[in-house]
């Protein structure tokens, strides 16, 4: 977690665990060691040159005399000039540190024999001096403290004074004293001849101050402060620590991480660093504090100090460390969710160019990681989402996918497979604009990516499925031409590509659909040309070039292409045929080549059609289109005048196909060369012949009857028309109930039994499957007249006593009329509702009125014929209650059908059985109602 700064705390591992001749350490976690336990710093002697002897014979012989001597002066000079001589020559010679122990236990005696004697040669601050440090390295603390105090007190100007004070106050330090140390360090700090221990000294000061506790930390944050200025004072210091301070630096990073730590955490640190200009390793305060927190499981807080500095040092070189490092503490909390964040944050943060540019190598790459594995996440997201029917849910993610995957793509100068994972994930998103860019830029603007024909394609696909309506949506709505030009560039682009062809003849087909026949030719050709093109590709190229001919009117050029496609058919080699494929291109194929006839019909070119006519039998044989051609054949001769060729034509063609539904029309083609021929008795016996020993001799007949009724022979007409009902004919088709229709219609027109004819004309058409527009016209007219016929008989019917029977005569003939008014509403619809409804209405009012105005019985009493004229109004109420319900349904079709004259004598009616409602004045208007109208 500590990356921040390792830049100097590496050095940890390089620094030796007793650093030689140290006189001064505080170990981490511990209070720090006594005086007793060091060693003096210096000693300070006048310097002499050393005789022409080595160091060690000296050394030896002052040891000697060290041991000889009785005089404490003596003694105390030979000991000082040992001591001078280790350190002048820096070897290490004099006595031993167990053998030096037990020579200062000697020599305490011989420092009181000279201090009690009050004369001394030398100094008295070297002397008290020197008395301390035998006091303390024989475990003499408080004596050895003594003779500082008494040193400070007497000399205060002596050079030993800085050196006296620390230990002074590394004394009460040790002893937990640690205001006194407070003042002791505080006096000492920015005193004269302090030198190498002004760093110590304010490092120790702050030491002092966090153990006073929690009300002193604010003293002491500061003050470690001030120790990192000067054991850092550069940029460049980071990099290059003293190895005597790198425990002592991280040391000053700790106990500040963790005071901030039992405070408000970043809050602390920055009312400690206050107002003043930054400083370049303050990052390093965040980083150890945010270490803290993460190492003790505080994970909000971690991420909190890291968040406070970058907002603390918005523009600062190590922010993406600190972002990253809340993504670092996320990940170890096992937070999925924040670490996303963090990871999304750290994206946002450095997502613009300017700031990106500015990451260093390794960030950069981090920045890209964050990216897809959140577009990865995203867009899995999605898909789970997709397949429990959270539609919105699965927008959304695949919408952030694409973010993530488009902004990763652009720093990796166009990755054309995470570009073309961005197009999926908005595609799936329904953001179709968007997909189709980054398809395009997968496949058009990547270098060396091996999948940029796919991308490519699945830019036309969403085209196409555009332009079906498949995916569609607001601003994106693309026509046929923007897919067409999309295609264009596919196939530019990748020319050898085997969807190629399949593309080509699909847009073929799009554009023959479109009424383009040049495009689709052009496309049609680019399939057929394919040298990749399989057979059901060049097939479907065949096929529109077929059509698109064909719809040219180039008939000729159409058969070409029709039977080209025919020959692909029946190699066998084309795949998903339908199974009607073969003969639906035969038959357009038959179709093509009747088309010829036709032109060359039209261009008085007989027998060049004539030829194209006969020749359509050998490509379909017995089709209709075949025996169309034959017909046509005889049809051309016959309009060509080519009389006699035209009549055997037809004569052939009626022994060629009697059966044929245009065989009827033969006798009619007869008739017509004949009558143009001048042969009217020959047309005549044609007609008559047509239906002699005929299995079916109606036909001709009624062709015959038509040519009466077209010429006026209405009685001829009509005696042919009830032969051929005589038989009881069962219409087959629709046509021929048509036809049977037509001519009961007629028959009761020219009045030949009208009522017998309306009532089979109704039965017919009630019974049959078949209708026309005409047939339900007559049979809805023609029942109304049935039913006003038997609405007469209805109102022709007294109601006399007995009142049952004649009741009941009239009821019956009240159903019969109602049935038929409804059998009108069946079959003539809206057109004749309203004189229906008019008409049932009145039945029912008739009723009412019949059943009012009946005689009464003669044998009751005066009080028994008004109990009886009750019981009859009783009776007649509903009817009378039908009557206007019937008349209101009436007059509520003028909204919906308009006004008519059944509607007005509907409202006529009411005006007198509901006068306060209706009978009013009203002046009816029509208008055309807009389609925007409110009314």
């Amino acid at each position: 977690m500590n990356r921040l700064v390792v830049g100097f705390i590496c050095a940890l591992s390089l620094v030796n665990q007793a650093l030689a001749q140290e006189t001064f350490r505080v170990e981490l976690g511990r209070d720090g060691e006594t005086i007793g336990d060091m060693r003096p710093v210096f000693l300070k002697f006048e310097s002499r040159p050393l005789p022409a002897i080595s160091p060690a014979e000296v050394a030896r012989r002052y040891q000697r005399l060290f041991r000889t001597s009785d005089e404490p002066e003596v003694r105390v000079d030979a000991l000082n000039r040992l001591t001078n001589i280790r350190d002048q020559s820096g070897q290490d010679i004099g006595f031993s540190v167990a053998e030096e122990e037990g020579i200062y236990h000697q020599v305490i005696d011989s420092y009181e024999s000279i201090l009690a004697r009050g004369s001394f040669s030398g100094r008295l601050d070297e002397l008290l001096y020197q008395m301390a440090k035998a006091h303390a390295l024989t475990g003499q603390t408080e004596a050895s403290i003594d003779r500082l105090r008494q040193l400070v007190g007497l000399y205060p100007k002596s050079a030993f004074v800085p050196e006296a004070r620390f230990r002074i106050a590394e004394s009460a330090f040790s002893a937990g004293e640690f205001a006194e140390a407070e003042s002791g360090y505080q006096a000492l700090i920015g005193s004269e001849g302090i030198d190498g221990l002004e760093a110590k000294a304010r490092y120790m000061l702050g030491w002092s101050q966090f153990k006073q506790g929690a009300p002193a930390w604010d003293r002491a944050g500061k003050t470690f402060l001030s120790v990192l200025d000067e054991f850092l004072p550069t940029q460049e210091s980071l990099a290059d620590v003293n190895e005597s301070n790198v425990d002592a630096i991280d040391d000053t990073f700790r106990v500040l991480a963790l005071m901030a730590a039992r405070r408000n955490g970043a809050e602390t640190l920055l009312s400690w660093l206050g107002d003043a200009p930054a400083r370049h390793w303050e990052y390093l305060v965040f980083d150890r504090l945010a270490d803290y927190y993460a190492i003790n499981g505080e994970f909000n807080a971690s991420v909190a100090v890291n968040r406070a500095f970058v907002r603390y040092a918005p523009g600062h070189s190590e922010n993406p460390g600190f972002m990253a490092q809340i993504a670092d503490v996320w990940s170890r909390a096992g937070s999925q969710d924040q670490l996303r964040g963090a990871k999304a944050d750290y994206i946002a943060m450095f997502g613009s160019a300017s700031e990106y540019a500015v990451l260093d190598e390794s960030d950069q790459a981090r920045w890209q990681l964050f990216s897809r594995q959140l577009g990865d996440y995203h867009y899995n997201r999605a898909f789970i989402a997709s397949e429990q029917g959270s539609r919105s849910s699965a927008v959304n993610a695949f919408s952030l996918a694409g973010d993530y995957y488009e902004a990763l793509a652009e720093r990796l100068e166009k990755d054309g497979a995470v570009l073309r994972l961005a197009g999926d994930a908005r595609l799936q998103a329904g953001q179709y604009g968007a997909a189709l860019a980054d398809f395009r830029s997968a496949a058009y603007e990547t270098d060396e990516y091996s999948e940029a024909s796919d991308a490519g394609w699945a830019a036309v696909a969403l085209l196409r499925d555009g332009v079906d309506g498949a995916k569609q949506k607001e601003g994106f709505a693309p026509d046929l031409t923007a897919f067409s030009t999309e295609a264009d560039r596919f196939a530019s682009r990748f020319p050898e590509d085997t969807r190629l062809p399949g593309l080509m003849a699909d847009l073929a087909t799009r554009w023959f659909s479109s009424d383009n026949g040049a495009l689709a030719l052009e496309y049609g050709q680019k399939a057929i040309g394919n040298d990749r093109a399989s057979s059901s590709e060049r097939y479907a190229g065949w096929i529109v070039t077929a059509k698109v001919r064909q719809r040219r009117g180039e008939f000729g050029l159409a058969e070409r292409a029709w039977k080209q496609a025919l020959d692909f058919i029946e190699t066998g080699t084309v795949e998903d045929l339908e199974s009607d494929a073969k003969d639906s291109v035969l038959q357009q194929l038959a179709t093509v080549i009747y088309r010829q006839g036709e032109q060359d019909a039209e261009a008085g070119r007989v027998d060049a059609s004539v030829s194209h006519f006969r020749r359509i039998e050998a490509v379909l044989p017995g089709s209709a289109i075949a025996v169309q051609g034959r017909f046509d054949a005889a049809n051309t001769l016959l309009k060509a005048s080519e009389l006699v060729a035209a009549i055997d034509e037809l004569k052939q063609f009626r022994n060629d196909f009697p059966e044929h539904p245009l065989t009827g029309r033969v006798s009619d083609k007869l008739v017509y060369a004949y009558v143009s021929s001048a042969q009217p008795v020959r047309a005549a016996s044609e007609l008559l012949n047509a239906s002699i020993g005929a299995a079916d001799p109606w036909p001709a007949r009624l062709r015959a009857a038509a040519l009466f009724h077209q010429t006026g022979e209405i009685k001829r007409r009509n005696q042919l028309y009830l032969d051929y009902l005589a038989t009881n004919p069962v219409p087959q088709t629709a046509e021929q109930h048509i036809r049977l229709q037509t001519m009961r219609h007629r028959l009761v027109e020219s009045d030949n039994e009208p009522a017998s004819w309306r009532k089979a004309l109704v039965a017919s058409e009630l019974a049959s499957q078949w209708h026309s527009e005409h047939t339900l016209s007559w049979a809805a007219r023609n029942s109304l007249a049935l039913g006003a016929r038997a609405a007469a008989t209805f109102s022709s019917v007294e109601l006399i006593q007995p009142l049952n029977e004649s009741l009941d005569r009239k009821q019956k003939a009240l159903e019969t009329a109602r049935q038929r008014f409804l059998d009108a509403e069946t079959l003539g619809g809206e057109a004749v509702r309203s004189e229906s409804l008019y008409r049932r209405a009145e039945l029912y009012r008739l009723l009412a009125r019949d059943l009012m105005t009946s005689s009464v019985p003669g044998d009751l009493n005066e009080l028994e014929r008004m109990q009886y004229q009750m019981l009859l109004e009783e009776e007649a109420f509903p009817f009378e209650e039908k009557a206007i319900r019937l008349h209101s349904e009436n007059h509520r079709r003028i909204t919906s059908q308009g006004f008519d004259a059944w509607v007005s004598k509907s409202l006529a009616v009411l005006a007198e059985l509901n006068p306060g409602r209706y009978n009013r004045s009203v002046r009816w208007m029509s208008w055309n109602r807009e389609a925007n109208d409110g009314a």
